[in-house]
């Protein structure tokens, strides 16, 4: 099916339940408690990443409750564990949409976990709320995903990277971990970069499986690549994996000053187990950094600190914020302003009711919900401190509209020319 009709589904949805050409949406009672699902690990080698947004989701739950709720109504959270099995996550979809009949539902990180889930949401009428940056290449009607398309987030880091401000890079070590998103991401980021102009023999590709733990021989690997031009590395490495790779850099004395690291699933809790003085200099590219200076990201890291406190949750004052957290807080209101647009919980009616909802985010910019079913967001890049929280050296002006394709996949024709675009919607500047 063409994106374009993917779209028209969007906004045409309530017609076609109508005509029996997908399942009806859940019920709306209209009184009593609203259910909402929470799918994400809690165990396993995402735990690290997952627990968090779990942390956030119910945290942003009680608030909203404590304000009166959705339309009068209480939300009650229903807290499922897929145990970072991908598996598992289609399982425990369909038992939050079909035993525990929620609403809608927060949750997910890795791209082979939200593909495991897909079928499910897409036969039964559900509504995913996806909070993590991804590779692109999905619109589905029945997911909204509040995190970075590589537009957003990849691209313009690897521009970056490629300029004299970031250091003007040659050659480029791509490390991810072994599934959907790193290998599509920089499927994309090769062919990003040959139409730059740089040669394949100046690109290695390299992947450690889930939960690797070893790699002193890949940081050796990496200085001897960097010995034949300037490089960096960019890492979609996933999970707990991030801590052994950083812990090695610092082992084999490899600094940014040297051969730079930017990361697109490191932030400030991946970095929070991690002595980070030898990381210094490194960098991440994100939508949001919890050093950010303004009131919203006030509010929003005090109503954590408190919950963390209330709750006597793990980390208890070490705990902080990082992206997915803000983009899993913005998700939820975006959800409770459509349903009390729609007044309804009815997924068709909040569907259609999701499309240009705004939100004053804790990143200092009103986010919204475009068309396709992605965000507008701005980009940003920081340089890892030596207490583990960064700088953001560089940001866009203005939020940014996903584009969630790539024009550099063989095959995707009549796409935007995002190379010749960069230049203008990223409308760079140095931040003090």
């Amino acid at each position: 099916m063409k994106r374009r009709s993917l779209l028209k589904l969007g906004t045409m949805s309530g017609a076609l339940a109508v005509a029996g050409r997908i399942p009806f949406a859940h019920a709306d009672t209209g009184s009593g408690p609203i259910k909402v699902g929470v799918l994400h690990s809690l165990s396993g080698t995402m735990a690290i990443s997952e627990t968090s947004l779990k942390d956030t989701a119910l945290m942003t739950f009680a608030d909203i409750n404590a304000k009166g709720g959705v339309m009068g109504r209480q939300i009650e959270p229903v807290v499922v564990d897929p145990a970072s099995n991908w598996p598992l996550f289609a399982e425990k979809a369909r038992q939050l949409l079909t035993q525990d009949k929620v609403a809608a539902v927060f949750g997910c990180w890795t791209s082979v976990s939200r593909k495991s889930v897909l079928p499910v949401f897409e036969e039964l009428n559900g509504l995913l709320y996806y909070p993590v940056q991804y590779e692109g290449e999905e619109m589905s009607r029945n997911v909204f995903y509040t995190g970075a398309a590589p537009n957003q987030q990849a691209i313009p880091a690897t521009e970056y990277l490629m300029s004299n401000e970031g250091g003007g890079a040659k050659r480029f070590f791509l490390l991810g971990t072994d599934y959907v998103y790193p290998r599509t991401t920089n499927k994309i980021l090769r062919a990003f970069l040959n139409a730059k102009g740089v040669q394949d023999a100046d690109i290695q590709e390299v992947y450690t499986p889930f939960g690797h733990s070893d790699y002193q021989t890949i940081v050796a690997n990496i200085k001897t690549f960097s010995q034949s031009g300037k490089t960096c590395v960019i890492s979609t490495i996933n999970g707990d994996s991030n801590v052994p790779f950083y812990k090695e850099l610092g082992n084999q004395g490899l600094k940014a000053t040297d051969v730079p690291v930017v990361a697109f699933s490191v932030g400030e809790e991946e970095l929070r187990g991690i002595d980070t003085k030898p990381l210094v200099g490194n960098l991440a590219a994100w939508n949001y950094f919890m050093s950010l200076r303004n009131p919203e990201n006030t509010k929003f890291k005090a109503m954590f600190a408190d919950w963390v406190k209330k709750n006597n949750l793990p980390g208890g004052s070490k705990r902080v914020t990082n992206d997915p957290m803000e983009a899993t807080f913005v998700g939820i209101h975006m959800w409770k302003q459509a349903v009390e647009k729609a007044k309804s919980t009815d997924v068709d009616k909040v569907r259609v009711a999701m499309i240009g909802q705004e939100f004053a985010a804790p990143s200092g910019y009103t986010l919204k919900m475009d068309g396709n079913h992605h965000l507008w967001k701005p980009v940003m890049i920081g340089e890892v401190r030596a207490d583990g929280q960064f700088n953001v050296v560089w940001r866009t002006r203005t939020t940014i509209r996903a584009q969630p394709w790539s024009p550099y996949i063989p095959g995707d024709k009549g796409k935007p020319d995002v190379v010749s675009s960069i230049p203008d919607f990223l409308r760079r500047r140095r931040v003090a």
